[in-house]
């Protein structure tokens, strides 16, 4: 698919308005629907941040009609009220109302579901680059209670947990007696999230008697107050928990960092979606959806605990777990905080990457790198072939070279290093997807 050409003066596309969006004669200038994790605080958040870009004053938001909703209201210069609306009620809803014409845009905490795809498909490619819009990334923690001595769980035991298989702490190593499970309700993206992520992968069902929430804040005040507690939250509402490491596999343990989310090495990372339906979608949904992207919008994001998706440079220590060349790498480079992965069963970048390639770019022209200052460093999964594994991780990094080539980025070198330190299990199509993966590493 042919990228598109984007302003590359700023990390970020530069945000501008032409003329200032219409108004309607009556009910709200737009209507999002979908997921707690975005409409409880980041959404109405960007919707404040569009609001006072198009210069429209007292802008404020007030409770909704029901639980887990808001009216974000302004007013014209002229004195006329502009209202946005925003229902939180789990990101399958968000999808929901698309199909009702009850939403304009929705928000979600999961990729869209092939069979909602289908049935949306009058409303045109909700999986086309400029549909389907990461507005951030988001890491899913496991809290405990701030007492409990655990400090590290693996995805099985993840799995083992919710499930009810292992119900005392002693059975973990810990002490405590009987675990209290807490979750988010059925019509969230959070749960979906980690449904996936860690319980239909291993074949489990949630356990029948843990504590829902449609609230994620709720249930993070619940957990920290229950010495007995465990849950599963968006990374902005750990709150008064304690978060713990997630192994996943054959990976290093991992806290839910701010760098390792935004390279989605964390095992229980996830991508923060708006959907903006292609057919005749109405200009306040594209003006936030651009909005968001812009770098007032990311700094939004980051404002709210979420990950941001400008690209910055980081230090990383050497280990000796890692190959000997990629210690070399590390010691003498930074790497970037992003990873381009692809589609499924595909050397095509994803429409993440494809809009991080632009932002790779940008950075490496403000930080007059583009000249044999880059290293590219693919990753694979092992399979069955060893051999195999390192052939396709070279060639997804070349891959990416070819991008960078266009944009007038001369390369220092390319690496493939196969299935050399996964970042999740290889046993689910899921873990692999992950470990197929490019590094950018700056000189």
């Amino acid at each position: 698919m042919r990228l598109r050409v984007l302003l590359l003066l700023t990390v970020f596309p530069l945000f501008a308005v032409s003329a200032p969006l219409p108004l309607p004669d009556q009910g709200p200038a737009l209507r999002i629907q979908g997921s707690n994790t975005i409409g409880a605080a980041l959404g109405p958040a960007l919707v404040k941040g569009l609001m006072e870009h198009q210069g429209l004053q007292a802008v404020h938001s007030e409770p909704g009609e029901g639980v887990n909703e808001q009216r974000v209201i302004g007013k014209t210069r002229q004195g006329k009220t502009v209202t946005i609306e925003v229902a939180a009620h789990g990101s399958s809803t968000g999808f929901t109302a698309l199909k009702k014409a009850s939403a304009d845009l929705a928000a979600s905490s999961r990729p869209i579901k092939d069979s909602e795809l289908v049935d949306l498909e009058p409303l045109g490619d909700l999986k086309s680059p400029e549909a389907e819009q990461v507005i951030a990334i988001d890491g899913l923690a496991i809290i405990l209670h701030p007492q409990n001595p655990l400090n590290t769980l693996n995805t099985e035991q993840l799995a083992q947990i919710f499930n009810g298989e292992v119900s005392t702490w002693e059975a973990l190593g810990g002490v405590g007696g009987p675990i209290h499970v807490y979750a988010r309700d059925d019509q969230s993206g959070t749960y979906d999230t980690f449904k996936e992520l860690v319980l239909r992968l291993r074949g489990k069902p949630l356990a029948s008697g843990a504590k829902r929430f449609e609230s994620s804040e709720q249930l993070s005040d619940a957990v920290s107050h229950d010495p007995q507690g465990i849950g599963f939250i968006g990374l902005p509402y750990v709150r008064q928990a304690k978060a713990v490491a997630i192994v996943d596999g054959d990976s290093q343990p991992m806290l839910a960092l701010n760098s390792l989310i935004a390279t989605e090495d964390y095992p229980l990372s996830r991508r923060l979606f708006f959907y903006l339906p292609p057919s005749g979608h109405n200009p306040w949904a594209k003006a936030l959806v651009d909005f968001t992207q812009s770098a007032k919008g990311q700094a939004i994001v980051a404002a709210n605990g979420f990950i941001a998706q400008q690209v910055q440079a980081i230090a990383v220590q050497p280990r000796p777990s890692m190959p000997d060349d990629y210690q070399g790498i590390a010691r003498d480079a930074q790497r970037l905080t992003v990873n381009f992965r692809f589609e499924e069963g595909s050397a095509s970048l994803d429409n993440k990457a494809r809009q991080d390639l632009q932002r790779v770019v940008a950075y490496l022209k403000s930080h007059d790198k583009l000249d044999k200052q880059v290293t590219l460093v693919g990753f694979g999964d092992a399979k069955d072939d060893p051999q195999r594994a390192a052939l396709l991780s070279k060639l997804r990094a070349m891959a990416v070279r070819r991008e960078l080539v266009k944009n007038a980025v001369v390369l220092r070198d390319i690496r493939g290093l196969g299935a050399q330190m996964p970042v999740a299990a290889n046993t689910a199509d899921e873990g692999r997807i992950k470990n197929r993966r490019v590094e950018v590493w700056v000189y």
